[in-house]
């Protein structure tokens, strides 16, 4: 058997290097959409998705957390996150052939009954009114609005990573501890 050459090792290397990243998926299918995709080389945010082992480890917690509204008598649907797929449709809806984005690179995310808006804006972005127009949904329990006027510095939001890098982590964000 021949060895392999030398010029092969490069991209074997890679690929196990690759092949032992964990992959990253939306385990749950949260709904997860860009409204907008304006503001150049903004990071996508890492929303809803998650590796195998931190979506075994967040399984327990989300029944938890999907009944606990039921049980508190504040939900009518047994789990809270029966709800997110009305809400995005409805988020969808109320913001089509929006000029308000323009400009702007935003990611909605939502999980059970949370609404995370992710990405970056200008300056002049009115980031209060996003806030209100999505606390006006039906069904919405709470906004956290995460909007950079910075691609390049720290965001205030966990970000996909390029291959071979870690997702980032938010700029000291209270909302990430909910």
């Amino acid at each position: 058997m021949k060895p392999w050459p030398v010029a092969i090792l490069p991209f074997l290397l890679s690929a196990a290097l690759h092949a032992q990243e964990p992959e990253l998926k939306n385990w749950y299918n949260d709904p997860f959409f860009a409204l907008s995709q304006g503001f150049a080389d903004c990071p996508v945010p890492l929303g809803p998705f998650m590796n195998h082992a931190e979506m075994e480890d967040d399984a327990h917690y989300r029944v938890e957390r999907g009944t606990t509204c039921w049980l508190a008598h504040k939900c009518t649907k047994p789990n809270s996150y029966m709800y997110d797929a009305d809400i995005a449709g409805a988020i969808r809806a109320h913001f089509t052939d929006s000029h308000v984005f323009d400009g702007t690179s935003v990611w909605i995310t939502v999980q059970r009954r949370f609404v995370y808006a992710e990405g970056c804006a200008p300056r002049a972005f009115d980031v209060h009114a996003l806030q209100q127009q999505l606390e006006a949904i039906p069904d919405v329990e709470q906004v956290f609005v995460r909007i950079s006027a910075d691609a390049r510095g720290p965001l205030p939001y966990k970000t996909l990573a390029a291959p071979n890098q870690p997702a980032s982590e938010p700029a000291n964000d209270p909302a990430t501890h909910e």
